[in-house]
């Protein structure tokens, strides 16, 4: 997971929730403005539009509306077809029994926006593409037999990330004439094709998360035109010309750190067709995000939030709340990031501490001890302004998503300060293993006030003076954290795809410590129950999976893993003729689903 990159379950119940992104009307008798364009700000600008190659959300939230995949999420983030016929399963036959092979039937009308006709082999292209290249994404496509071998060969050719452009614009040309040389080294083994609108693939081993993965919006799942990208293999997506996709809109203009224009594809092949006839960004330093605030109130900009940028200030936000004309306007949305205080838990990382399972009980009772000691609430309240977070008490998968255990269930999300002292009292009476521990975090807003919050809780409930330990530098923070070399450490989790087993692969089991991404050193070992649990879920049809996945979740609940902080929580403000605009946990909605109407 790209844990600096930053999608609609039910709306978080702190603040004032009130919507106005249907710009629902009292009737039918609202008629389209007569300028159908959408205008906004994002505070950066964007990295890459190239699926294959695509991280921050600021990107995905851009390339969304160019391209398509076979599948895609609708706003309540269900799968249904897009390129696809159909979604694959076990009763129309597009999954097989052994839950191996997965057969995507395509729609016979896609074209690109240059007008090139999508077919089989585009897909497979695209797919062996996105795994040779290995972006941020690649692994969403790991379960595909051949995959492993794909990214074997290339890694020995991808630069560093140190290396500098004409470097990797020579690694992207050597894979792309690689694939149009159709070398069995860049090529999928799982992927093929019986006929010119039908990919069949087959998997290593059931994976029951694989759909969830390949169907994430903008990324290693969408289908790109090699033909297109062959005359640039690294930059084809900065000049408008080349930037081709299947999607409804394409770019015409973008000016570095300025703004982007984009308009709707004519005679667009999917649904609904767009209403919008452009989309205007203006690309704005971070800085500027009060100044942009103010320009929507005054009708400059139809939305604020949208294109990854859903933090706003928390001075605007309070003020909008208690203005009556505008707070109709504003829209708290919980997110897809939770944050946590992870234990090291592993006697073998170097940093050791009071915490670690080796000392079996006395351990475990420190380390409910310092869970039970934070009032969550208060947090939400102090730190968040009942604003940017949400108390995280219903398990470590945020609401919203799949995998949520339902307010109120996690134990450790309680707050007791009276057994949290007495746990303390008999697990180190004289306080001599919970003297000098120092917590460990990366700095910036909120995560000094969150060091300072718990500073202030484990003092006042505990009587235990933690030191805190800042880390400017947020790469060599996570580094050293997955490393084992911190004893209390800020931690936290975005999920990548909407699937339990994108959290609990990539955080506690064997999975995460063969990667190096183990963050406390829990369950390292295949015979962990841990991992037994979830070797048997990840197998499965999620809706098979689900129980597993709650016993997962609350076995790390019951061995006290870590301390449950808050759930993020984006901000938008919509103006109430933006009709059909709005977001969810994931991403916003999709500009072909908006419209403008007179104001």
């Amino acid at each position: 997971m790209r844990l600096p990159a930053l999608k609609l379950g039910a709306l978080s119940a702190i603040g004032m929730v009130l919507v106005a992104c249907g710009g629902s009307s009292s009737g039918t008798t609202q008629s389209l403005a007569s300028d159908q364009t959408l205008k906004f700000p994002i505070f950066g600008e964007f990295g890459t539009l190239d699926p294959g190659q695509l991280d921050a959300e600021v990107d995905s939230e851009i390339a969304q509306n160019i391209f398509n995949g076979p599948l895609r999420y609708d706003n309540n983030l269900n799968i249904i077809p897009d390129i696809a016929t159909d979604v694959p399963t076990t009763s129309n036959g597009g999954i097989s029994s052994d839950g191996l092979t997965y057969t995507f039937k395509l729609r016979k009308d896609v074209t690109f926006s240059n007008g090139d006709k999508v077919t089989a082999k585009d897909m497979i292209y695209s797919w062996n593409r996105a795994a040779a290249l290995q972006g941020p994404y690649g692994s969403n496509l790991s379960a595909i037999a051949g995959y492993s071998a794909v990214t074997k060969y290339t890694k020995g050719l991808k630069p560093s990330k140190k290396a500098d452009v004409t470097a990797k614009a020579a690694f992207n040309k050597t894979v792309e004439d690689a694939l149009a040389a159709n070398d069995p080294k860049v090529m999928m083994t799982g992927l093929t094709s019986p006929d010119a609108n039908t990919v069949v693939v087959k998997l290593d081993s059931a994976a029951g998360w694989f759909l969830s993965a390949v169907t994430l919006e903008s990324t290693t799942g969408m289908i790109v035109d090699q033909k297109v990208i062959q005359t640039n293999p690294r930059d084809w997506w900065t000049v408008p010309a080349t930037l081709v996709g299947t999607g409804p809109f394409k770019m015409t203009q973008h000016t570095a750190k300025q703004s982007a224009d984009f308009v709707s594809v004519p005679n667009w092949w999917g649904s609904p067709k767009p209403t919008l006839k452009a989309v205007h960004l203006d690309i704005l330093d971070p800085s500027s995000q009060s100044t942009a605030i103010a320009s929507f109130e005054q009708g400059k900009y139809d939305i604020v939030g949208y294109g990854g940028w859903s933090s706003q200030p928390k001075a605007d936000i309070l003020r909008i709340q208690q203005t009556a004309n505008e707070k109709s306007q504003l829209l708290l949305q919980p997110k897809v990031r939770t944050t946590w205080v992870s234990f090291n838990v592993n006697p073998a990382h170097p940093a050791g501490g009071p915490f670690t399972v080796d000392k079996g009980q006395k351990a475990k009772d420190l380390r409910t001890a310092f869970a039970l000691a934070v009032d969550k609430s208060k947090l939400q309240s102090v730190v968040c302004q009942n604003i940017t977070c949400s108390a995280a008490t219903g398990g470590l998968i945020t609401k919203g998503l799949k995998g949520y255990l339902g307010d109120g269930t996690d134990p450790l999300g309680k707050f007791d300060a009276t057994k949290a002292k007495q746990l303390l009292t008999g697990a180190d009476p004289t306080g001599t293993l919970t003297a000098g521990l120092k917590y460990s975090y990366n700095t910036g807003s909120p995560n000094d006030d969150v060091a300072t919050f718990l500073q202030d809780q484990w003092k006042t409930n505990l009587g235990i003076n933690v030191g805190l330990d800042p880390h400017p530098d947020a790469t060599a923070f996570i580094n050293d954290r997955q490393a084992g070399k911190f004893v209390l450490a800020r931690d936290g989790w975005q999920a990548d795809y909407d699937h339990p087993q994108d959290w609990f692969d990539n955080l506690w089991g064997k999975m995460a410590e063969d990667s190096t991404a183990n963050t406390s050193g829990y369950a390292p070992n295949a015979s962990d129950q841990y991992n037994v649990l979830l070797t048997k879920a990840d197998a499965e049809p999620l809706d098979k999976a689900l129980p597993t996945y709650k016993q997962i979740s609350e076995l790390l609940s019951t061995d006290v893993v870590d301390i449950p902080l808050y759930y993020s929580v984006g901000q938008f403000l919509f103006k109430p003729y933006a009709k059909g605009a709005g977001t969810n946990n994931f991403f916003d909605h999709f500009w072909n689903e908006i419209s403008i109407l007179q104001h």
